[in-house]
């Protein structure tokens, strides 16, 4: 995986205490909150959109972002479960540093920043897609055009 672990500063997962990866983690639950309202607008445009195609190529295309868009929906409820879950064994830690193994702590840390990157990765994959087959909906569709001419 990339280097997106090290910011910021070298080793900072293994070093920073637990009150900086609290907010830190804190920080990761409102992202998380945003790419969910964000995703439920990705899916509005798609709704939107979607009952004025009418050729087959349009119809798979927004399919196929479905079903991705779908996936990310997914992916997303996952990383919050997973954040929370975090959250209690930080809160855990902080009020008794021996309640959990602060090593596999830091290891699970990693690992959800890793699985977070991955995600914005494709949420942000996910959204220029929409975008781009939503103008090529706009741009190309007859019925859309028809429509557009006669409330002008």
């Amino acid at each position: 995986m990339s280097t997106f672990r090290n910011r910021p500063k070298d080793n900072y997962i293994h070093e920073a205490d637990w009150k900086s990866l609290y907010v830190l983690t804190e920080h990761w639950k409102s992202d998380m909150a945003f790419y969910n309202e964000d995703l439920k607008f990705l899916h509005h445009l798609i709704d939107k959109y979607f009952m004025w195609i009418s050729k087959k190529d349009n119809i798979d295309m927004v399919r196929e972002i479905e079903v991705s868009l779908i996936d990310t929906d997914k992916k997303c409820d996952t990383l919050v479960k997973q954040i929370d879950t975090h959250l209690h064994h930080l809160a855990e830690l902080i009020d008794n540093p021996f309640s959990y193994d602060s090593h596999t702590f830091r290891t699970e840390h990693e690992q959800l920043e890793d699985d977070l990157t991955l995600f914005v990765k494709q949420f942000r994959t996910n959204r220029k897609e929409v975008f781009a087959i939503t103008e090529h909906v706009i741009d190309g569709e007859e019925m859309v055009r028809r429509l557009g001419m006669t409330s002008a």
